[in-house]
């Protein structure tokens, strides 16, 4: 077969058209190429932008799929939206979808008198064998008082607030209620990680493994004031997606709390926290004044640390534990639960003194405790800094709860804080804090809160338990 060149030289007009059938072949080819770069662009865009397949909750006509459990506030549908309205001297009221929900993503419109609390429960329960069947679990927030924690995360009837919006950090959050307006709630819960937004805003961002399954509730708060029942809650276009929702997922600038049980999340590794507690051994821990971890006394089970009781009047079987390393500037969180009347608490700064009687391992308490202890004074509550001063604004779980606890050191600044809440703060180099602890039992304790030293647990033959014990030093 000749090639085009010998054509061109032999033929100069079968050349003319050979070449242009070259052409017209050369170009088909190049927009069938196109025609499947298109086809296939087109089906891949399509896939990319595929929109979520909706599932309604509610049809706008009746409580169809809902039922009604707790108080007895009304419940109806009024122009294509659910009402509720307040009935005095009643518990919470709550309007609870028939089916359960895992993973999904959750958008609602909600308007609230200004005058009344109210909120969405989401993975949340009613068992026979807890209070009586009552309602607990995850709620969204619906709040337009003042202090505007609209679209934070309370665990009701439970561990209180997961995520609270105090600080300046969540001003944005705060501003972005309408009050006596309509309002757009986005939810996600997706595997242990639950965020939220109001009207596009970015609220939550929370790490909590409690509860993985649940039904979605629509709560009207219980009144005490007589003179505000009749008073309104409405929602509209409630609507959620259960078809892989991971893939529709959005990403938030909402600060990260975590509560999950002895794990890290990505960004607090990358922000250098660090585990003390591995939740399987005593590595990183010794006794109090000793070189190994207590081989009674204490209990490593199910990803928990437990001190054990001890009977009055019987020889201490454990006693303290302190961490190996000695820490300055810190940021330390763990949780604590205590069981009726349990006393203990986590010391820091730790010094192993010598005495007369051997040794005693001193510093300042974060005082765990609880509260219902005979015999407190104001200074030696949950959360206090142990008979020195006493906490403000407490916001403390009821016995057998996992409270949250942080100790924040930063030079001679020192918070405590519990369930999101700071309620004790104090200069460790100032005036004040000295005639504080010249008027108490460590008077003599030389150097007592100004010098570096380990983190102690405190057995103090009650039966308290700790887990999720983490750290950060380089912040």
């Amino acid at each position: 077969m000749k090639n085009l060149s010998a054509i061109s030289r032999e033929n100069p007009a079968a050349f003319s058209s050979a070449h242009l059938c070259f052409q017209w072949f050369s170009g088909a080819r190049h927009l069938m190429v196109i025609f499947m770069l298109v086809s296939v662009l087109s089906l891949s865009f399509s896939s990319c932008t595929r929109q979520p397949e909706w599932e309604y909750l509610f049809n706008g006509e009746d409580l169809s799929g809902w039922i009604q459990t707790g108080g007895d506030a009304v419940f109806e549908v009024v122009d294509n939206a659910i009402v509720g309205t307040s009935v005095a001297n009643t518990p919470n009221s709550f309007l609870c979808t028939v089916e359960n929900y895992g993973d999904f993503i959750l958008e609602y419109d909600f308007k609230v008198d200004p005058s009344l609390n109210s909120g969405v429960q989401i993975r949340s329960l009613s068992l026979p064998g807890y209070m009586d069947g009552r309602v607990h679990g995850y709620q969204v927030e619906i709040d337009p008082s003042e202090r505007a924690w609209t679209a934070g995360i309370f665990d009701e009837a439970r561990r209180g607030w997961l995520y609270p919006l105090a600080g300046s950090e969540h001003e944005n959050a705060r501003q972005a209620f309408r009050n006596n307006e309509w309002n757009n709630v986005r939810v996600e819960a997706i595997g242990d990680h639950i965020k939220t937004w109001l009207n596009g805003v970015p609220v939550t961002n929370l790490y909590d493994d409690e509860t993985s399954e649940g039904f979605i509730a629509l709560q009207v708060h219980s009144i005490r004031d007589s003179s505000y029942e009749g008073t309104r809650v409405y929602w509209k276009n409630i609507r959620i997606i259960t078809e892989n929702p991971g893939r529709y997922s959005s990403e938030t600038t909402a600060p990260e709390i975590s509560s999950l049980a002895n794990k890290l999340t990505e960004k607090e590794v990358a922000e250098g926290w660090r585990l003390l507690f591995d939740g399987t051994t005593s590595n990183g821990w010794r006794g109090a004044c000793r070189d190994d971890f207590p081989r009674e006394g204490w209990k490593i089970e199910d990803g928990i640390l437990t001190v054990l009781p001890t009977p009055r009047g019987e020889p201490v079987a454990g006693g303290d534990i302190v961490t190996v390393e000695t820490f300055s500037d810190f940021d330390l969180k763990l949780q604590a639960r205590v069981t009726p009347n349990a006393n203990s608490g986590v010391k820091y700064f730790v010094r192993e003194y010598k005495t007369e009687n051997g040794c005693s391992p001193l510093g300042p308490e974060y005082q765990v405790i609880d509260d219902n202890h005979p015999n407190l004074n104001e200074d030696q509550k949950m959360g206090t800094l142990y008979d020195l001063m006493e906490a403000r604004n407490v916001r403390l779980n009821r016995v057998g709860q996992w409270n949250n606890i942080r100790i924040v050191v930063r030079g001679n600044l020192v918070e405590h804080w519990l369930n999101g809440f700071k309620i004790v703060e104090y200069d460790r180099q100032s005036d004040d804090f000295d005639r504080r602890v010249a008027a108490s039992k460590f008077k003599d304790v030389e150097g007592y809160g100004k010098i570096d030293g380990h983190i102690l647990l405190q057995d103090h033959r009650d039966e308290v338990s700790f887990r999720s014990i983490r750290i950060r030093t380089d912040f």
